[in-house]
């Protein structure tokens, strides 16, 4: 047996998970209860982690708001997932927060998640890829990964890194 199927082997396969959109004008297109709110990248990212057996026990849609997403991460949480995902809010502009943010509530970092995804986006759109500030961490025994907002972005990180090492992480996150 192989040192890292060693290191998954014991591991429980499935986990309950929270799915936090982070995008202002989802946020207003759910307020205003319009019928089609656009969360493409929520869809997948709930399709995703359904198809590999995992629970979505939280989804919400979030404005690009330190304050909302702030209580976003909290209620997220404080939920019975074991992981939770955020799409959205990655980007440059002064509204995109998400990463300041959860960089804030983060006890520890797994900077090899970002690393990885910038090199496996580098693959697909080439030096854009820069411009991707994905993260992931540890927070009350829970894994944390901040996704960028495209759908391609959250399609790529879900089924080549975190879906594939989910019961590895979270096996050791849980320690």
């Amino acid at each position: 047996m192989s040192t890292p199927a060693k290191h998954k082997e014991g591991a429980p396969r499935y986990y309950k998970c929270a799915i936090l959109t982070i995008s202002t004008s989802k946020y207003w297109n759910k307020q205003k209860s319009e019928v089609e709110i656009g969360d493409l990248s929520g869809e997948i990212a709930k399709e995703i982690v359904s198809n590999n057996g995992h629970e979505v026990v939280y989804y919400d849609i979030l404005p690009d708001d330190r304050m909302k997403i702030n209580e976003g991460m909290t209620k997220a949480l404080s939920s019975n997932a074991g992981f939770i995902i955020t799409t959205g809010g990655t980007g440059l502009t002064k509204r995109d927060v998400t990463i300041e943010v959860v960089s804030e509530l983060l006890e520890k970092e797994l900077q090899g998640f970002g690393e990885l995804f910038r090199r496996k986006s580098y693959e697909d759109i080439g030096t854009a890829s820069i411009l991707s500030r994905a993260i992931a961490g540890v927070k009350r025994q829970k894994a944390v990964f901040c996704l960028p907002g495209s759908p391609s972005a959250v399609r790529l990180a879900l089924t080549d890194i975190i879906m594939p090492e989910i019961a590895h992480i979270m096996k050791h996150v849980q320690e």
